[in-house]
């Protein structure tokens, strides 16, 4: 019997589709020794779950499926139809998967305890970011966070399994659903990026160890309500548009995030006269993208201090959110502790 070497075929005739999800978790699982393949098992129920979404979103003109549900959430947000669907997605997902104790949605009110006593984690979820724009066809999102829980196995959860800083999560990610889908997390090993191909049903990685630019030109704030910045911000957007910096704001957080981390800029939303204490949540939207900025070599701060830091004191509390180019968040920050101190020294 002739046995014959492997040798790989002729790219010019079968060119590689690449590293699928599924491989490169499998890979990367050896980098946490304290897990058994649970958190392995989470981001490919996770996965899952932004696969049939992404189904859902588009075909959300044909189903009948886009547009107001006609209730509102705990932030007195209107619901989408698409709102619900993503919850209730992502929701089976983590239930079914067994690893998971307990789940934080922007769509609950409370905490979801899934009665599973011997999972090992929480997940913090905003199932589907930016959903107003679904019925104009622009980008929108999923952003998650994973958290061991620090109780004892085998009893309830209690409010310190949820209550904790950005700093303490083991991974965090997001999915963005646009002309193209992407999964792109991190377990604090860098970041990665996958983009979904639909006719094999698999994300496959595109854009390994990502990195954010040191600097940027873009910077992407809602300035409609330029009058209600405080006046150190107001400062800082004149001097981006004295630089002729491009100003890009889609108004659906994890496109523009997106963008950025890509090509380089700065996301801001920062309190306000009327919301003093920003409006996006830290949870389970902020401390994701914080995470994730930070592990591509990016900056995310509230504008006086690090957005990981900070100890939850409520299910929904907001935050403001200064992120993306650590060179400039520092100067952002810089010009709003400026004024600052010249407000303390009066």
């Amino acid at each position: 019997m002739k046995i014959k070497l492997y040798t790989p075929s002729d790219s010019s005739i079968a060119y590689s589709v690449g590293t699928t999800l599924d491989r490169f978790i499998k890979i990367k699982q050896d980098e946490f020794p304290f897990a058994s393949g649970e958190l392995s098992q989470i981001l490919r129920d996770i996965a899952l779950a932004a696969k049939i979404v992404n189904r859902e979103t588009n075909r959300a003109g044909l189903a009948n499926i886009g547009g107001a549900f006609g209730q509102t959430n705990v932030q007195g947000e209107e619901q989408q139809k698409l709102d619900v669907i993503a919850n209730i997605r992502f929701m089976r997902a983590l239930t079914k998967g067994g690893e998971v104790c307990a789940v934080v949605s922007e769509e609950d009110d409370e905490v979801i305890d899934l009665q599973n006593s011997s999972g090992k984690y929480v997940v913090a979820i905003d199932p589907l970011d930016g959903s107003s724009n679904i019925d104009v066809n622009i980008s929108i999102g999923t952003i998650f966070s994973i958290y061991r829980r620090v109780t004892p196995l085998g009893r309830r959860i209690l409010p310190q399994d949820i209550m904790q800083p950005g700093n303490q999560q083991v991974a965090a990610g997001y999915v963005l659903y646009g002309s193209s889908t992407m999964l792109v997390y991190t377990t604090g090993y860098g970041v990665n990026g996958f983009t979904y191909e639909p006719s094999l049903g698999e994300f496959f990685l595109s854009h390994p160890n990502m990195c954010a630019p040191k600097d940027g030109n873009i910077y992407s704030i809602n300035e409609g309500t330029a009058n209600l910045f405080e006046t150190g911000l107001q400062k800082y957007i004149e001097k981006c548009k004295e630089r002729q910096f491009s100003a890009r704001y889609i108004g659906s957080l994890v496109a523009d995030f997106h963008r950025n981390l890509l090509k380089g800029g700065i996301y801001i939303y920062p309190a306000t006269s009327k919301s003093p204490k920003g409006k996006l949540r830290l949870l389970y939207e902020a401390n994701a993208l914080a995470f994730i900025a930070e592990q591509a070599g990016g900056m995310a701060t509230d504008g006086f201090g690090r957005i990981l830091d900070i100890e939850p004191t409520s299910l929904h509390q907001r935050t403001p959110l200064y992120i993306g180019s650590e060179k400039m968040v520092e100067e952002a920050e810089g010009f709003l502790k400026i004024k600052n101190e010249r407000s303390i020294s009066l």
